[in-house]
């Protein structure tokens, strides 16, 4: 018995409904460079289809307002796409257009929204006082994408699922160099501290003696920029913790000079007349999982399956500038 997992963050996925949670089959072009979104929207259902996860996490799903409904949109899509995906649900709805929802075949999982507080890790949806600049005095955190807590009730055993979005550190709005870099730090200050909050909740999920998965967009890796010496680790490493607490993703380790290096999303850099790939998306599980996960990044040219399928390499170019990461859980050993 195995319970499948994926985390996909789809590019603008808002943007293909109208208010109604109607997909826009049209010929109009989507949020990705010179794809429709019609393509776009059948690029999606190819991959989703080919990847058949029992759940999947949702980053930038449709939007949740009092104009519009993630549930309805991401249930009428995948009623039209043939998906056994076919329930949805969020947790805290968010004001940018981009929610977190978990897309999920109710015959093999019952998710429960199951948000936890503390003194140290309030809810995802309230505010943390945290001294981001070193001045002896708190200023006050907010997640703009608030992270989802599920409880989930699964093929392998009960399970607590946190999907991320965590704070871009792009210096969005930069005038001048300068303010370029006083951004750039500014930004990744804001997404240390999300870390740190997050990875609060982790601790008192461990303690709670809870099974973990932790996964989503971190906007964030190890060795992935500059400004990871002057903080001394990346985001990730803070959830990823150390010790016998620490989590697992075989992915989020700093590279070795030299080593080839996965890669969860493909951007165009247009200074540079030129495509990156960087690692951004993770499915980290804690101790007690980890001998029994396995791990796959749906890359269009790295992963076999994908680069020797042109259909389903054209799919996953045209559906998003993020690849899905898979989870594969085995059921734990029987008790002798």
């Amino acid at each position: 018995m195995t319970f499948r997992l994926a985390t996909w963050n789809i590019e603008w996925f808002d943007r293909l409904f109208d208010d109604d949670g109607q997909p826009q089959h049209s010929e109009g072009w989507s949020a990705r460079y010179q794809v429709t979104k019609a393509r776009q929207l059948e690029a999606i259902a190819t991959v989703l289809r080919h990847v058949d996860a029992d759940a999947v996490l949702v980053v930038e799903a449709p939007d949740d307002s009092h104009r519009r409904s993630t549930r309805v949109a991401l249930e009428i899509f995948a009623e039209e796409a043939g998906l056994r995906q076919a329930w949805a649900m969020i947790g805290f709805a968010n004001a940018t257009r981009q929610e977190l929802a978990l897309l999920y075949d109710p015959a093999q999982v019952t998710p429960r929204h199951a948000p936890g507080t503390t003194a140290e890790a309030p809810r995802f949806d309230g505010t943390l006082g945290f001294d981001l600049d070193s001045d002896l005095r708190a200023e006050s955190l907010v997640w703009s994408k608030p992270p989802l807590e599920l409880d989930l009730q699964t093929p392998v055993g009960p399970l607590h699922m946190i999907g991320v979005h965590a704070k871009s550190k792009a210096a969005h709005g930069a005038v001048d160099p300068a303010d370029e870099l006083r951004l750039n730090i500014l930004n990744r200050r804001k997404q240390l501290a999300q870390c740190i909050w997050l990875r609060r909740r982790v601790d008192q999920r461990l303690a709670e003696g809870r099974q973990l998965i932790v996964a989503g967009d971190f906007n964030d890796g190890p060795g992935l920029d500059r400004f990871e010496t002057l903080f001394g680790r990346s985001g990730v490493e803070i959830v990823l913790g150390d010790g016998p607490t620490a989590l697992t993703d075989p992915h989020a380790i700093t590279p070795r000079l030299g080593a080839a290096i996965p890669s969860t999303a493909r951007f165009w850099d247009n200074a540079n007349r030129r495509y990156l790939n960087a690692l951004l998306d993770f499915a980290m599980v804690s101790p007690g999982l980890a001998p029994r996960a396995r791990w796959r990044i749906l890359h269009p040219f790295d992963d076999p399956d994908a680069a020797g399928n042109r259909v389903l390499q054209a799919a996953l170019l045209d559906a998003s500038d993020h690849f899905p990461v898979v989870l594969d859980l085995d059921a734990p050993p029987p008790q002798l």
